[in-house]
């Protein structure tokens, strides 16, 4: 399928991660697609800039003679965002994000995620702080995956996180955003970007968080597990500049009562 990508409103209006812009407000995963080639198709459709790749799961150079995930997503194309995903200790994240320093020569932005439970794969908060006061320490310029508890989001950016990704719902679930107003205290208190990760369904999801203020939005199993992934790939592009040119916008009091459009004051009796 061939998608025409659509230029973002305002060129200007970028996100900056680490003192680096990114015209694509959208963050994509590279897990869980038919092959290769359907990733690449997806990647492309999404707009994406910044990718994020599972050390533990996806191939970048570890396992020579295998399919190598950079082969079609060159990092001279692609921002390669290595993540922690399946790490359930702080020691065991801080080892993935060393081994993904020497696969990308040296590269130290990472995505950093430290799960506390199989079934929910929620994040194990305390581990996360742990595990980020390490990685920052290291020189690591860390994205935080975390619960969306606006204390916590706080202490993170603290520690010295590059940005903040509070779930919206669990990894993979699919409901969309349940507590818009957790989201809100991050977002109006936040000096850091603050990306939604986790639990985006479709593309009226990836609105909602973009109309509310989110700097960007991250998902991987609503694009890859949809029926036409390419297509939703680009739903979802539309779907976070649209939020996004909305939140810039400014959007009209909520109102109990109609509001005629077309008013009667000053017009002739």
């Amino acid at each position: 399928m061939n998608v025409l990508a659509a230029e973002p409103l305002d060129k200007a209006d970028t996100l900056h991660v680490a003192g680096m812009p990114f015209r694509s407000r959208l963050l994509t995963g590279t897990g869980k697609f038919r092959d290769l080639d359907q990733t690449r198709r997806a990647t492309e459709a999404a707009g994406a800039q910044i990718v994020t790749v599972a050390i533990r799961r996806m191939n970048i150079g570890q396992n020579p003679g295998e399919p190598n995930l950079l082969d079609v997503l060159p990092p001279d194309r692609y921002t390669i965002l290595p993540n922690t995903a399946g790490c359930y200790t702080a020691d065991d994240a801080i080892r993935t994000c060393r081994l993904a320093r020497e696969l990308l020569d040296g590269r130290t932005l990472v995505k950093l995620e430290v799960l506390g439970d199989q079934k929910t794969l929620f994040p194990d908060v305390v581990a996360t702080l742990e595990a980020a006061q390490v990685l920052v320490k290291e020189g690591f310029h860390v994205m935080v995956y975390t619960s969306d508890d606006p204390i916590l989001a706080r202490r993170l950016e603290d520690i010295g996180c590059v940005a903040v990704m509070p779930l919206a719902a669990p990894i993979g679930s699919g409901l969309g955003i349940q507590n818009r107003y957790n989201l809100l205290e991050i977002i109006e208190n936040a000096n850091v970007p603050i990306i939604v990760d986790a639990g985006v369904g479709t593309a009226s999801d990836a609105a909602i968080a973009m109309e509310l203020g989110c700097d960007g939005v991250l998902m991987n199993t609503a694009i890859a597990g949809a029926k036409d992934p390419v297509l939703m790939a680009h739903a979802m592009k539309l779907a976070v500049e649209a939020g996004r040119a909305a939140f810039r916008a400014g959007r009209i009091p909520r109102k109990r009562y109609a509001s005629a459009s077309s008013p009667i004051d000053g017009t002739i009796a």
